[in-house]
């Protein structure tokens, strides 16, 4: 039981007594420096309730406490401050039920408890995944980790955007220049080649414009009548009829793309438990649109088209049906989430990692959904996130000046490895050894800087900056897990006994309280879909560590309970610290 639970349930028990109301909140806050007290409880908000001066209030509940529970030994009322002063003896015994519990703070799935599903990552086949998709896959996954150790089973998916013009405008140029060639002729990853070809239909389209535009039309005539865009069209309109040849291209050009994207994926480190395919799904949601007409949510226009007017919500209407019958992308998503849910019957809620420029679409969607009367459409959440900016600017993928993830992956890596060689100490390491760490590091640092702001914001990715070994970067964290586990093997003594009726130093109080935290770090974390309070507690951790690790001796303490017990309180940091990184998808490497 953490010490906020169990404060909160003697505080509840003391104003009963003490005034004879029933409390269902108490507030508490980190005690500040310049005051004695390990946690505060702040009085203000009962002060209406049990009609008092905030300072009396404040004593009668310390008074009671010192008094009635063990773990308080002394407290002081600061204005309307609760400062409360927590005995070592809580701390010991707390740190005893958690020391051997190398899943604290993880909760197991609840039987019969609704699942969450996370989408992520959902990328166009006509081109590999750039920076933008780095930071969608990372916050998804590690979303999705979160919301699992917070206790909600959790399926991870992703739909791709395997159809549309922009596909057919890479099979255009790879028939048109190509000469046959394929991953395993060229030697590269298949969703790089059909990249290549993207680009190269811009090139081939920007020239045709040029050329018309120079005999006299203007650029929206010359961006219409331009060959190239006129034959990916017709392309597009051969596909959605079934020609046996464009289908024929378009699967052995999507499937190159998706070899492609499982290496990524792989190198990663982010998975998903089903796919689906816009090739499949665009034309869901139609039957559901009937649906809606019969019920009076959407409306006919005289053209035929389909409408759903949201202005009594403040938003617009908005188009389900356009007048020939087709779909459009919000009737598409619309059945892809009724279809999912068909799919796993056990999930009661969805979160969708997109960026911020889709806002107002999945408040449309998810308004649609609950005025079609499904009850999970309460639980849907739009994991909304700001564009990654490199410090030379923004990428353009049809200008082939995207950031290309494998290529960031390896620069990432290739950085740590000049920062670590740098450093000097890789003494004893063979070269496989020193391969996976570089890896390691140079991972954990792209991870870690891209999950530590909070996902709103829009953020400045600095490659070099983010392998420091010093500050708030992952690198740092590592080093301090690799610090710890040299600890743990140069212990050549029995950890495994328990140490009570210490005297603790206070630093060693101070690491208490942060492990402490972890569990509810989690859970607040879980509820505002943020790997970032996960990333920014841990590096409080490692920086409380460190503090601790200056300022008292482990291994060379004499006392040989108080050096046990500092071991075994190493060793929870370390598990913590792993713990907390294996939600963000980061590896901890044994030495650094």
């Amino acid at each position: 039981m953490t010490l906020h639970h169990t404060l909160t349930l003697h505080i509840q028990k003391a104003v009963q007594e003490l005034f004879g109301i029933a409390i269902e909140k108490v507030e508490f806050q980190a005690t500040r420096k310049e005051f004695e007290g390990d946690i505060t409880m702040v009085v203000f908000p009962l002060v209406k309730a049990l009609k008092g001066n905030p300072v009396e209030i404040g004593n009668q509940i310390g008074n009671y406490l010192v008094t009635n529970v063990n773990e308080v030994s002394k407290f002081n009322v600061v204005g309307g401050f609760l400062n409360i002063v927590i005995s070592d003896v809580f701390y010991v015994e707390f740190f005893n039920t958690i020391k051997n519990n190398e899943t604290f703070g993880f909760v197991a799935p609840k039987e019969g408890e609704k699942a969450v599903m996370v989408e992520y990552s959902s990328p166009n086949t006509n081109k590999p995944l750039h920076l933008g998709h780095i930071r969608n896959n990372l916050l998804g996954y590690s979303v999705a980790e979160i919301l699992k150790a917070s206790g909600k089973k959790v399926y991870k998916t992703q739909i791709i955007n395997d159809r549309g013009i922009h596909i057919c405008k890479s099979m255009l140029a790879w028939q048109k220049f190509g000469n046959g060639q394929t991953p395993a002729s060229t030697g590269l990853k298949g969703d790089k080649l059909v990249g290549n070809f993207y680009v190269e239909f811009d090139k081939q389209y920007k020239k045709e414009i040029s050329e018309l535009i120079a005999q006299g039309k203007t650029e929206d005539e010359a961006k219409k009548l331009a060959p190239s865009i006129l034959e990916a069209q017709q392309m597009l309109l051969d596909w959605e009829n079934g020609k046996p040849e464009v289908i024929e291209l378009w699967k052995t050009m999507n499937q190159w793309v998706y070899d492609g994207f499982a290496q990524t994926y792989k190198n990663l480190g982010v998975d998903f438990d089903s796919y689906y395919y816009e090739s499949n799904t665009y034309l869901l949601g139609k039957e559901v649109v009937q649906f809606g007409l019969e019920k009076g949510i959407f409306e006919k226009d005289p053209d035929g088209s389909v409408w759903i007017d949201l202005t009594a919500d403040g938003l617009d209407r908005k188009i389900v049906l356009r007048s020939d019958g087709t779909a459009v992308y919000m009737t598409q998503d619309i059945g892809t989430a009724i279809q999912r849910v068909k799919d796993f019957p056990d999930v009661g809620g969805m979160v969708y990692t997109v960026g911020n420029e889709q806002d107002y679409h999945f408040k449309v969607l998810f308004l649609i959904l609950k005025k079609l009367g499904f009850d999970w459409a309460d639980s849907l959440y739009h994991l909304s996130y700001g564009m990654v900016e490199l410090p030379s600017g923004k990428m353009k993928s049809r200008e082939g000046t995207v950031v290309d993830a494998d290529d960031l992956m390896a620069e990432m890596t290739t950085t740590a490895q000049t920062i670590s060689e740098d450093l000097g100490k890789l003494d004893g390491y063979s070269e496989e050894e020193k391969a996976v760490l570089f890896k390691t590091i140079g991972l954990g640092a792209l991870k870690y800087y891209m999950l530590k702001v909070d996902p709103k914001k829009q953020m400045m990715f600095n490659p070099e900056e983010s392998v420091d070994f010093a500050g708030n970067t992952g690198p740092f964290i590592q080093y301090t897990y690799a610090r710890i586990q040299s600890i743990l093997r140069k212990a050549d003594f029995d950890t495994s006994i328990s140490i009570s009726g210490l005297e603790l130093h206070e630093k060693e109080k101070e690491l208490i309280k942060q492990v402490q935290l972890f569990p509810e770090v989690i859970q607040n974390a879980a509820e505002n879909h943020s790997p970032a309070l996960i990333a920014n507690y841990t590096y409080d951790l490692v920086k409380e560590f460190n503090s601790f690790y200056q300022q008292v001796s482990i291994l060379g303490e004499e006392n040989h309970d108080k050096k046990v017990f500092r071991v075994q309180l190493s060793k929870s940091v370390g598990n913590t610290i792993k713990n907390a990184f294996q939600l963000l998808g980061i590896e901890v490497p044994e030495r650094m």
